[in-house]
């Protein structure tokens, strides 16, 4: 029996990734959801999300809608296309459909919870509200290449070794790798930090500090992120595969990176709120960085990169007096 993907969010990865669906050798049924009627009618009439990912032309084959459960109630895959802070609000509205499939997201973050424990990864606020297994899709992924067809490799993790498997399997194609991770923690934190550490980069390379200063960023960035997930419970070595180090570097040097194009804008002493306007797209990297000091401080982890970044976006320090902080640390050892 053929999968029923249903794409939930008509941004540029969720768009991207019904284009790859729909034009694989054996594709499955794909649904597009968007959230809006108006932007669902403008898809349909043009085949191109002219908003998000112009100049790629939908599949005739993709069905898109505008109607959450018209979409969603027989799909046999469910994937959260929304920025991650709206996939509670889509669980939500999803949960009294009484639907089983496996619900997977694409965002990368932590969501916010009034909880005591504050931010959680999503897997952790999500799996005890959904019947069926959860999990995410992550790595090196921009948009704009998936839908190209150009080469690219992702990890699936999940509550679940049947529904990350059986995700990855729909996801293969020509071009386009689905690894299966065991480990939805360091998978998800993976993600999380990263987006972080590219505004720091971006802001590295606005200011002119050259190639040697960004691959110290990535590198120690990179060693902060596996103190955190092995805090929460994650594997070190997972952080050296595509959710890791794959995706850091990517996010970290890629020119279509949002994070890193708000590090450069704010080393050109733009204002925060301008950045995301002028922006246009979510850069999640924005709401992380407070969630990743949160963490860190209830864990009594050091993670200086990432908060350096929280202190430049929330609280006024100029990006590189924020450099000049971390070079004036008393160095350690490289492996802390």
């Amino acid at each position: 029996m053929s999968a029923t993907v249903a794409i939930l969010g008509a941004g540029a990865w969720g768009t991207a990734l019904a284009v790859h669906l729909a034009r694989l050798p054996q594709p499955p049924r794909v649904r597009l959801w968007a959230r809006r009627s108006s932007a669902a009618d403008a898809i349909r009439d043009s085949r191109i999300n002219e908003a998000y990912l112009p100049g790629v032309r939908l599949d005739p084959a993709i069905d898109v809608a505008d109607d959450l459960q018209a979409a969603s109630v027989d799909a046999t895959l469910l994937i959260v296309a929304t920025p991650i802070a709206e996939l509670e609000g889509v669980v939500d509205a999803l949960s009294p459909m009484g639907l089983l499939a496996p619900v997977f997201w694409l965002g990368k973050g932590f969501v916010r919870s009034d909880r005591a424990s504050g931010p959680e990864l999503a897997h952790r606020a999500i799996a005890p509200r959904w019947r069926g297994a959860v999990g995410a899709i992550s790595g090196p992924s921009f948009a704009e290449e998936v839908a190209r067809s150009l080469p690219t490799a992702v990890t699936v993790a999940a509550t679940s070794p049947e529904a990350a498997e059986k995700m990855a399997s729909v996801l293969r194609g020509p071009s386009f790798r689905a690894y299966v991770s065991d480990d939805l923690v360091g998978v998800e934190t993976g993600g999380a930090v990263k987006n972080v550490l590219a505004i720091a980069a971006g802001a590295s390379d606005g200011l002119g500090f050259g190639s040697n200063a960004r691959a110290a960023l990535i590198t120690r960035g990179l060693a902060e992120t596996g103190r955190l997930s092995t805090a929460m419970g994650g594997k070190r070595e997972t952080l050296m595969g595509l959710a890791g180090l794959g995706d850091l570097v990517l996010t970290c040097t890629g020119d279509l990176s949002r994070n890193r194009k708000v590090g450069l804008a704010l080393a050109r002493g733009e204002p925060l709120d301008t950045i995301l306007k002028t922006l246009g797209h979510v850069a999640e990297g924005v709401f992380a960085a407070g969630a990743i000091r949160t963490l860190a401080r209830s864990l009594a982890i050091d993670m200086p990169i990432c908060d350096v970044v929280y202190r430049v976006l929330h609280e006024g320090l100029a990006p590189r007096a924020a450099v000049q902080a971390l070079l004036q640390r008393e160095p350690a050892s490289e492996s802390r």
